[in-house]
């Protein structure tokens, strides 16, 4: 089945509704209030079936007013029916609307002359060539006009034909594979079947059983049932008008401008990177940050539009950057209408570039510019290069794009392969991330001059700790690549890890005579004071030596293992804790007190406590209440 959704245009009372209705037998005015006043106030349904055509019917209406709600349900529509009054001719909103339509790029168009019965030929001739003339300016330009008249049914079964000969031309394309997504633009209660949301499905298919969330949101609702154009269905492709009976959501919960969504398939942003353009009849240009009325499918949200490389003048394009106050579902490629708050024009729409756009440096805005404009195999990489270090996974440029994971490996295999972008698995494989060649070299640079320049102020030192190396190398968004940057470094030769120190290639802490010297008066000082050593400054001042020169050899005996800096930072000689060590291990107490520990030793407690702590972070004794157990006693 051909599945293709017409959208009606136009001013207000040129028979947009009653044609419709002539074609389809379906009044698309529910409300009182519209029939008492003969116009349309909201969005109205029709649906026509025929051969292997299946039309859905949107009519919008046309006053000036009530073009907010004409908005929300062009989203989707596939081709447009221009109607155009023959004793009235073109009229502002006939204008307004098909600006909008161009704007949207609504593929196709057909023209209805409408109440050709109530003028004559000539009368009629002159509408045509007006209305060519308004189209001529649009893409639009040779589309079909023809008269009708909706009271005698003149022209009615040559109009059915073209919108049946453009459905099978412009018709949407089912694709099951992308994510379900469906702007709502009605939302009510129907007695005995609870809470039941209307909307064009944009994309995906949609069963009975299948669980949506509610964007912008987390709440889920389950689908009861699935009816297109009024026939309960198993299944809703994209293209079509859908009515969905919904569990787990109350009717407070939801409301035009609402989209449901394939669980965590989408993403709400509130900064967007568009191209837009700007009506020829805009009143001004556009330069500076501009209020505007942002129309997306069904949703309207107050924002601020700003070009990027210049002010844009009336009737040119150009790239802008879009912030909202509330946040919106978008992805790549969706269309988008602005308007003015007050008065309420319509100022231009386009495409959305990027949902989740960033300001950049103006030294690199350019760059990016040119690539999110690109094809996507540029966008993407142009992504995961904005990303840096951190990388971006596959789930998210794909929520951007709003398609499936596995629609992107395709593009992603040959970014890879032309080495444009690396993978990364991280999760044990359970999550790929991707990072483009440059951050790796870039990281390496970083690594090499963060070591080189520690090695020149610490030149004593053993090695730099592994925690301050990654600190030092990588923004704390990226720490968790800190392994995968590591391996690629060591096998890079840029740099070595032992433990939980790194260093430099071939590179050994080398000691001058005198810091021979200088490291060997200290530990024999710290040695024979035993468990009671002298303070550092004391053993500084005692040798003579410079407390710069004093405290890199003391570093350099800390990491070789001849000092140690216990609980406090008291430093002591390792040899005399081995001791305590082998005596404790080999002594016939189990368990040993502070106070016995302190007699033992004669130590004071400055001394026992941080010894004794030591000893606990060392697996040697292990707290119980007020004593410690010795572990690993052999006798």
């Amino acid at each position: 089945m051909r599945r293709v959704i017409v959208g009606t245009a136009g001013h207000i009372d040129h028979g947009k509704t009653r044609l419709i209705e002539a074609l389809t037998g379906i009044d698309c005015d529910r409300w009182v209030e519209e029939k008492e006043r003969g116009i349309t106030i909201d969005l109205g349904f029709a649906f026509l079936k025929e051969d292997d055509c299946q039309i859905g019917f949107i009519d919008v209406p046309g006053h000036e007013r009530f073009v907010h709600n004409a908005l929300a349900g062009m989203g989707g529509i596939r081709v447009a029916l221009l109607v155009v009054a023959a004793d009235e001719g073109v009229k502002p909103q006939t204008r307004e609307h098909l600006d909008i339509c161009h704007l949207l790029e609504i593929p196709g168009c057909l023209v209805a002359l409408t109440k050709t019965d109530l003028v004559d030929e000539d009368v009629v001739e002159l509408a045509r060539l007006e209305v060519e003339e308004l189209l001529s300016s649009t893409h639009f330009a040779g589309s079909k006009i023809l008269a009708v008249s909706s009271r005698t049914g003149e022209g009615i079964q040559e109009l059915r034909h073209e919108l049946l000969t453009l459905a099978r031309v412009h018709e949407t394309t089912a694709d099951p594979d992308r994510p379900a997504r469906i702007p709502i633009d009605r939302a009510f209660h129907l007695k005995g079947l609870g809470v039941v949301v209307t909307g064009t499905l944009v994309s995906g298919q949609i069963r009975p059983g299948d669980t949506l969330q509610l964007l912008p949101g987390e709440q889920k609702a389950r689908i009861r049932s699935v009816q297109v154009h009024g026939s309960q269905r198993q299944e809703a492709q994209a293209g079509e008008r859908t009515a969905l009976q919904l569990s787990g959501v109350t009717l407070e919960e939801l409301h035009r401008g609402l989209q449901m969504g394939s669980g965590n398939r989408f993403q709400t942003t509130s900064r967007l990177l568009a191209r837009l353009s700007l009506l020829a009849d805009a009143p001004k240009a556009l330069k500076g940050s501009t209020s505007v009325r942002f129309h997306l499918f069904s949703s309207e949200i107050l924002g601020r539009v700003r070009p990027l490389q210049g002010p844009l003048s009336p009737g040119s394009e150009g790239t802008v950057e879009i912030r909202l106050s509330e946040p919106v579902v978008a992805v790549r490629g969706d269309r988008f209408i602005l308007r003015r708050p007050s008065p309420p024009i319509t100022l231009g729409g386009g495409e959305i570039l990027d949902p989740d756009w960033h300001r950049h440096r103006i030294s690199e805005l350019d760059q990016s510019l040119a690539a999110i404009s690109g094809d996507i195999a540029a966008t993407v990489t142009q992504w995961v290069r904005e990303a840096q270090e951190g990388g971006i996974s596959t789930s998210t440029l794909a929520k951007r794009l709003g398609e499936a994971p596995e629609g992107l490996e395709s593009i992603l295999a040959e970014l890879e392969s032309s080495q444009r972008v690396l993978r990364v698995s991280l999760s044990g494989g359970q999550e790929t991330r991707w990072l483009t060649p440059d951050v790796v070299r870039r990281v390496a640079e970083r690594a090499d001059m963060v070591l080189k320049t520690y090695f020149k102020r610490q030149r004593l030192a053993s090695g730099m700790r592994k925690a301050e190396v990654i600190e030092r190398i990588l923004p704390k968004k990226a720490a968790e690549m800190a392994p995968v940057f590591l391996d690629w470094l060591r096998a890079e030769k840029v740099l070595v890890v032992d433990g939980d120190r790194v260093n430099l290639p071939g590179r050994a802490a080398e000691l001058t005579r005198e810091e021979s010297e200088l490291s060997k008066g200290i530990v024999q000082r710290f040695a024979a004071a035993g468990l009671q050593p002298p303070s550092p400054k004391q053993v500084c001042d005692t040798l003579a030596a410079k407390p710069q020169i004093f405290e890199g050899v003391v570093q350099y005996l800390l990491q070789k293992g001849d000092l140690l800096r216990l609980p406090g930072g008291l430093l002591i000689a390792t040899s005399a804790v081995d001791r305590v060590i082998e005596e404790l291990r080999h002594g016939d107490q189990e368990k040993i007190s502070v106070g016995d520990f302190k007699s033992r030793y004669s130590l004071t407690r400055k001394w026992a406590i941080p010894i004794l702590e030591h000893l606990d972070s060392a697996g040697v004794t292990r707290r119980i209440g007020d004593q410690r157990l010795v572990v690993g006693r052999t006798s």
